[in-house]
């Protein structure tokens, strides 16, 4: 019966390799050179083990007598011994290479020596081969299984990694050069022609086409590129030739940032890999003494105590099994592998995760505090109206937009837009921003303060208050209050969905935190559903009420701070986890950011919690299942009920099982 399953198996096996080979292996991104030749090496073996199945004894016993008295047990021995190195070459070899480096404990040592020990004790007692023959075949066929996870894995961050534009086309005497990128300066103006990659960070100043942004974002829908509209390179022009002129250096833009943070990714261990890490060196020095011990003191208290024989071969067997059972590979490969994965399936879905770590706090999230302006806004105001104006609107407007030239605050461009005239700098002096209020200057020998109401109490000068929903600034002009700026944001389309999907997600609790008026921060969180509001905010301010957020929250809860500006970077910071909008975020947010929204979408935010908590389960899965299996097939090896065929399952079949779940972390479109 049990020459029946192995053939069963072994034929299986085959044509399982042969499959992999002809239909994987010929497709384009399929197997390696090095995939292929283990798969050829796994085919060979089988198909050798499956035919020596089939060869009568007695053909083997015709050869007795011609060189040596045994030489049909020693030619049966010689194909047996063949077919061991086609598969197993390479694991004795780096047995050999780790006791040489004095690494020993390791996977390849344990099979090298059940294996090796196995085959000689069927040479002393001429039993069957086939044993250490199938332990290493399936041991060498779950690390290919291994391996091609792992490439299947990596295929989304490599997908991710061609987003590296190789040139940037200047113009130079009429005609396009193609030079480095690196070699390009800010203000200098590329041409992206259709097909090609925007290789750098700019503003499109000539031209209009269709972006490609899968590759950052994961969005499938093109995104239209006009006249006076930053694009951020990685993005493939698809329609039209578009004129950029550049407002970041190669090494600053958003390519050069995506790229550092995935290949950064994996040097940061999640506590559970680490977990893996620190157990597998104390747990595979243990199993080896302990197979040793298991070999040697029930022979020794059988002779000296009992009376009884000594059994070696008995014992010596169970001990082999032991060590073959006890290889901890399941948990050494699956659950970075599981982490890796999770990354991998993030990244294609336009989250970028900076390390497993972040992945596994990710996955405890319980209380998510927003920014509002360029998060859950768009960022983009409009001026709605004047009011309460001393002097012609205009006027005020152009006084208020010389002010705020220099500030890159989307209020202040938006005063800028407004004005719609080009900016006299030279009319402006003496500008003096003041944190959280607003700012001050000289304007054409004028002060002129534009702010907020804290500004105009700062001041002293008596102000207006204004009915309308919205950003209000106030403007005083040669001291005196000459009325104020209604400037409205725009929420953006899934904000309110955002928040829906969190609460379904199992987020106990949403907070937004806003340096803006406390009428409009009122009415963005009732539209959106968010629980708590704080406005009128100072950044200094948002730090302290995160951190009575991380003192009022349950112990093993984690927070999530989600913003984007510059002011939002010591926030990230200290929040539990750091979540930045990755498209026209500040590089300050994005550096000090654990995770990176590249489409600058918050309903991204609760997928990404999902991608998390799919990844831990599937690691928590994988540890219980292995440490079990593990444990109980150990006792059985220790008292001889399981033989070297349930030590290859508990082993290898495990492996198999534990890589194959892991694997379903990269599925997560449907989360």
């Amino acid at each position: 019966m049990q020459e029946l399953v192995i053939s069963i198996l072994l034929t299986a096996v085959v044509l399982m390799a042969a499959a992999m080979l002809l239909f994987v292996g010929s497709r384009e991104g399929g197997m390696k050179r090095k995939q292929k030749v283990m798969m050829i090496r796994i085919l060979v073996t089988a198909a050798i083990l499956l035919a020596l199945q089939f060869v009568p004894a007695e053909l083997f016993d015709r050869l007795d007598g011609y060189l040596v008295p045994s030489a049909g047990r020693w030619a049966r021995f010689a194909c047996y011994l063949i077919n061991y190195f086609i598969i197993g070459h390479d694991i004795l070899r780096k047995a050999a290479k780790g006791i040489k480096n004095r690494r020993v404990f390791d996977e390849s040592f344990l099979m090298a020596v059940a294996t090796v020990g196995a085959m000689a004790l069927a040479i002393y007692e001429n039993g069957e081969y086939l044993e250490a023959i199938a332990v290493m075949l399936f041991y060498q066929i779950g690390e290919w299984f291994q391996g091609y996870a792992v490439g299947k894995s990596r295929r989304n961050i490599s997908d991710l990694m061609d987003i590296r534009p190789d040139y940037a086309n200047v113009e130079m005497d009429g005609k396009l050069e193609q030079v480095d990128p690196d070699e390009v300066e800010v203000g200098s103006v590329i041409v992206v022609r259709p097909g090609e990659k925007v290789p750098i960070d700019g503003e499109v100043i000539e031209g209009n086409s269709s972006l490609n942004t899968s590759a950052l974002t994961g969005e499938s829908l093109p995104k239209e590129a006009k006249v006076g509209d930053e694009v951020i390179s990685g993005c493939i022009s698809m329609t039209g030739v578009l004129k950029i002129r550049t407002t970041r250096e190669f090494g600053e833009s958003t390519v050069s940032k995506i790229l550092d943070l995935v290949e950064n990714a994996s040097s940061r261990k999640s506590r559970s890999e680490d977990f893996i890490s620190k157990f597998a060196r104390v747990y595979t020095p243990a199993v080896c003494f302990s197979a040793l011990a298991l070999a040697l003191i029930p022979p020794a208290v059988r002779t000296l105590f009992l009376g009884l024989s000594a059994d070696w071969g008995v014992w010596i067997y169970r001990a082999l099994t032991f060590l073959v059972i006890s290889c901890p590979c399941a948990l050494v490969i699956s659950i970075p592998l599981s982490f890796f994965a999770g990354i991998g399936g993030a990244s294609g879905e336009g989250v970028l995760v900076k390390g497993s770590n972040y992945l596994e706090t990710l996955s405890k999230t319980r209380y998510v505090v927003f920014d509002k302006t360029g998060t859950m806004t768009k960022g983009v105001f409009e001026v709605n109206g004047i009011h309460h104006s001393t002097m012609d609107d205009e006027k005020l407007l152009e006084y208020a937009a010389l002010a705020e030239s220099d500030s890159s605050h989307p209020i202040s461009k938006s005063l800028q837009r407004a004005y719609g005239k080009e900016i006299d700098r030279s009319r402006v002096s003496d500008i003096r921003e003041i944190s959280g209020n607003g700012v001050t200057a000289r304007v054409d020998g004028l002060e002129v303060a534009a702010g907020n109401d804290k500004l105009m109490k700062h001041l002293g000068i008596p102000y207006q208050d204004c009915h309308q929903t919205g950003t209000i600034i106030h403007m005083a002009v040669g001291g005196n209050y000459a009325g104020h700026i209604v400037i409205s944001d725009i929420v953006k389309p899934h904000a309110k969905a955002a928040i829906e999907e969190l609460k379904k997600a199992g987020v106990d609790k949403t907070v937004m935190l806003t340096g803006d008026a406390k009428r409009v921060a009122d009415q963005v969180a009732a539209s959106l559903g968010i629980d708590e509001v704080c406005s009128e905010l100072l950044p200094a301010d948002k730090v302290e009420r995160v951190e009575e957020l991380l003192r009022a929250k349950p112990a093993r809860a984690k927070l999530a701070f989600v913003g984007d500006g510059i002011n939002d970077a010591p926030v990230l910071s200290r929040a539990d986890i750091g979540i930045a909008m990755g498209a026209m975020g500040s590089d300050a947010a994005i550096e000090a950011a654990d995770i990176v929204l590249m489409d600058d979408d918050p309903l991204k935010i609760a997928k990404a919690i999902k991608i998390s908590r799919k990844c831990l389960r599937i690691v928590y899965q994988n540890i219980v299942f292995a440490l079990a299996v593990k444990f109980a097939c150990l006792a059985l090896g220790a008292v001889g009920i399981a033989n070297m065929y349930l030590a290859i399952f508990a082993d290898v079949g495990v492996m198999v099982l534990a890589v194959l779940n892991a694997i379903r972390c990269l599925f997560v479109k449907k989360l």
